[in-house]
């Protein structure tokens, strides 16, 4: 569920290492709403020199404020709003696209890129590695990856598969049977940024990127998917941030309660549970705590863990960000140009 944090008065407060705690996200949601409209109007029209903007609306809140954002900048007229399902999606995602698109007066398509996914071998290489994990696996069973010991040693991950007739079972992943599931489900953002730049050209607009501060950082995003955009409105604001500016910009009840999901395999699935050691909310404080050089003890203080847990949650902050420096990077030149 979303945080309770409301927006305060001030861009600036902070609260001292002692009295940590989750105030120092609080925002002025009308001053920041501003920010980014003024400057979504400079660098689409001025920078960028194109029409209006491209968001994929996946009905979760980094995408619907930042196609509210958009539209408040830019004019209702001026977005185009996609809706990218394919065969793992929730039925709730073009559900609650179609709400935010319609809530916001958007011009939207809805495109089945399934069939698409199924031709290039999304679901057979995926599949593939996952008959690698457990034999059985096939049509009608459902799957997820789930992260296990971030908190508590070495890091790993486990499908858990569910089969037709309801059973549920999980087993530890060896290297090779991950990254071959993650290289399979990677074609589902690639192939969406695919789509999101045809509609960009076709009408002379930029495409969007919707990660906050947290995925920013963390490098939670597909290289040449969803980390491929040309103006990113909300990279700057943590996830907490996000939510108090839904609920600013009048976005539908339903999206600013939404608990933050990757969408992306068959079985409902936490962003905390594939990616994150924590909950958004405690992970927005840790790397505002780490990026603000507070100790583990006073983050500990924060969210309810111990000192020990504190500076695991720093280290894989900081594990992170040397993994996926990757991700961030510009094709490399062997010599300057």
């Amino acid at each position: 569920m979303a945080s309770d944090i409301t927006c305060s008065e001030s861009l600036t407060a902070r609260a001292p290492e002692k009295a940590l705690d989750a105030s120092v996200l609080d925002i002025d949601c009308a001053a920041e709403t501003a920010l980014i409209s003024a400057r979504l109007v400079e660098i689409v029209g001025r920078v960028l020199r194109r029409r209006g903007v491209v968001v994929a609306v996946s009905g979760g809140i980094d995408s619907s404020v930042c196609a509210a954002l958009a539209a408040r900048a830019l004019g209702r007229e001026r977005v185009l709003a996609l809706l990218l399902p394919e065969h793992d999606s929730s039925k709730d995602s073009t559900r609650l696209g179609r709400l935010v698109a319609e809530h916001l007066g958007l011009d939207y398509r809805v495109e089945d890129i399934g069939p698409a996914l199924e031709a290039i071998g999304c679901y057979r290489w995926r599949d593939e590695a996952m008959r690698r994990v457990f034999p059985a696996y096939g049509a009608g069973w459902r799957s997820k990856i789930v992260i296990a010991g971030a908190q508590g040693g070495l890091t790993y991950f486990k499908l858990v598969v569910q089969s037709p007739s309801g059973e549920t079972r999980e087993e530890r992943m060896g290297a090779q049977e991950y990254f071959q599931v993650v290289a399979a489900t990677n074609f589902k953002q690639r192939l969406r940024k695919t789509l999101e730049y045809f509609h960009a050209d076709r009408l002379n607009y930029a495409v969007t990127g919707t990660p906050n501060r947290l995925e920013y950082d963390q490098g939670f995003f597909v290289k040449n998917g969803d980390g491929s955009a040309d103006v990113k409105p909300i990279a700057h604001l943590y996830k907490t941030q996000v939510y108090a500016l839904a609920r600013h910009l009048g976005l539908p009840a339903e999206i600013c309660s939404a608990r933050p999901t990757t969408d992306t395999y068959s079985l409902p699935q936490g962003q905390d549970e594939f990616y994150f050691g924590l909950p958004y909310d405690k992970m927005d404080l840790a790397l505002w705590a780490l990026n603000h050089e507070l100790s583990a003890e006073a983050l500990a203080g924060a969210i309810g863990v111990t000192p020990a847990q504190a500076e695991r949650a720093y280290a894989d902050i900081r594990s992170k960000r040397r993994a996926t420096t990757y991700l961030h990077l510009a094709p490399q030149l062997v010599a300057p140009l």
